[in-house]
């Protein structure tokens, strides 16, 4: 797979983590090949453990196609860290914004750039008492029917053994060594949506259909079977964490500003002004990650 323009500065991330990384886990990675080699596109990611984003970083980073992720448009403004996300290329997500397709402007830019950005839909860890994927939040679907990106649900397992979700420090399990487990899927079809107006149905629809996928993925690399419905958001919860940063947090039933008042249809918008810019069955890592 061809190598992108990566960067002094995500390189020097991945000479510093990728080492530990590898000492202190083992890899069960799939998929790969369903990654675009060339063009911009969207990455779909479940979310149950704060290390999991370095367990997907790892294997996006080795196929050639760096991911960036998101991160609230107020901390490039925070010296140092400002400085950092800069130079990792992070993408601000501007949640003051009142039109909901403005505040992913620079994800949009970044995909007509040919970049990779990553999405937790979720906007948080899961609440999930069995760490299944729970109701998503609609800005990666919003990003996908603007741009209409190849969306590419990514499932990953096992950064749960070692820090459960929502589990301090202390709950950290290191030994023995865990498997980070990461598989790719093909594309998500979500040709059913271009085209339409994005109203709140709209944009659910995408969304479920999007994480219906992710969740297959999931089954298969757990060996279970798909859950019958999904844990809802948590009420007033923020968001967290890289890729996190979705502007539709607040409102925990995804009707949001979704429909943004303007009628405009999906691969319309200001993307075109703005090219400059739950089962019981448990396996052994679940036993083990379990924290709720």
């Amino acid at each position: 797979m061809p190598r992108h323009r990566i960067g002094f500065w995500y390189r020097l991330a991945a000479v510093l983590a990728k080492p530990p990384l590898v000492i202190l886990f083992k890899r069960d990675w799939r998929g790969m090949e369903n990654i675009p080699a060339h063009g911009g596109f969207i990455t779909a990611i479940n979310h149950n453990s704060y290390l999991d984003p370095l367990a997907y970083a790892h294997f996006q980073y080795n196929t050639g196609r760096v991911p960036r992720f998101l991160a609230k448009s107020a901390l490039f403004k925070v010296p140092v860290i400002g400085r950092m996300f800069h130079g990792l290329q992070l993408i601000p997500v501007y949640r003051e914004s009142t039109d909901a397709a403005n505040a992913f402007r620079a994800a949009v830019s970044a995909i007509d750039k040919g970049e990779c950005v990553a999405f937790y839909p979720e906007g948080t860890l899961t609440r999930d008492p069995d760490q299944w994927p729970m109701r998503a939040k609609t800005g990666a679907a919003r990003v996908a029917l603007l741009t209409k990106a190849p969306v590419i649900p990514v499932a990953q397992w096992g950064a749960n053994a070692v820090l459960p979700p929502y589990a301090g420090a202390k709950r950290l399990r290191l030994f023995p060594r865990k498997t980070f487990k990461v598989v790719a899927g093909p594309p998500v079809d979500l040709s059913a949506y271009y085209g339409q107006e994005p109203t709140a149905e709209v944009l659910r629809a995408a969304t479920d259909t999007i994480m219906a996928a992710v969740t297959e993925l999931l089954a298969d690399v757990r060996q279970e079977p798909v859950p019958a419905g999904r844990a809802e958001q948590p009420k007033g919860g923020a968001a967290e964490g890289l890729g996190s940063a979705d502007p539709t947090d607040h409102e925990a039933d995804g009707t949001d500003h979704e429909n943004d008042g303007t009628g405009r249809e999906a691969g319309r918008t200001k993307h075109e002004a703005d090219r400059t810019g739950r089962g019981s069955g448990r396996t052994e890592h679940e036993n083990e990650g379990n924290a709720t």
